[in-house]
C-alpha cells in the first residue's frame, strides 16, 4: 500500500524510488533486465551541482526500470566529485538512497533538519530541484528529495 512514511515528526508521501550506484551498468542492467525492465538509460552531465558546499561538475550514466509503482534506479559515475563516487570510493556497491516526491523541496530539507538530516548533494534545473540528505547515525543509506515544477 502506498501510504505516507514518516521520518521522526515529518510525514512524507510514499517512497516512490530506490537508487543503487554500481560499478557497471552495462554488467548490471544485464543480470537485472529480467526483474525491473526495460531499462531507459542516459548519460546525465550536470554542471554547478551543490556537493558538500562546494559546486561542482559531474557525469553519471543512469539507468531506470521499475517494479510496481516503484522505480529503480542504477547510477554509474562517470566523471567527477558526488555522493556516488564517495559511495564507490569506500568500496561500496548497492542500495545508495530511497526518493520521496515533495511538493516543497527546500521546505522538506528545512523540517528534515530539525530530524538530524543535512543535505550533502543538492540541484536545482528549473524543472526540477533535488537534494540528497544524510543522517551521521544512519546505516548510509541516503534520502532523496525530489520537487518536479508544476507536479
Amino acid at each position: 500500500m502506498d501510504a505516507p512514511r514518516r521520518i521522526g515528526n515529518v510525514e512524507l508521501p510514499p517512497i516512490d524510488q530506490v537508487g543503487y550506484v554500481v560499478r557497471d551498468l552495462d554488467a548490471t542492467l544485464t543480470r537485472y533486465q529480467h526483474l525491473f525492465g526495460p531499462f531507459t538509460c542516459m548519460e546525465s552531465p550536470l554542471t554547478g551541482v551543490l556537493y558538500r558546499g562546494k559546486p561542482t561538475d559531474v557525469t553519471l550514466r543512469i539507468a531506470f526500470g521499475s517494479a510496481g509503482n516503484l522505480e529503480i534506479e542504477f547510477i554509474q559515475v562517470v566523471s567527477g566529485a558526488s555522493p556516488h563516487r564517495e559511495f564507490v570510493d569506500a568500496g561500496r556497491e548497492g542500495i545508495h538512497h530511497i526518493r520521496y516526491r515533495v511538493p516543497d523541496c527546500d521546505a522538506t530539507i528545512a523540517a528534515l533538519a530539525g530530524e538530524g538530516l543535512a543535505p550533502i548533494w543538492y540541484h536545482d534545473m528549473g524543472f526540477a530541484k533535488f537534494a540528497y540528505l544524510e543522517h551521521a547515525s544512519r546505516d548510509g543509506v541516503l534520502i532523496e528529495v525530489l520537487e518536479m515544477a508544476g507536479a
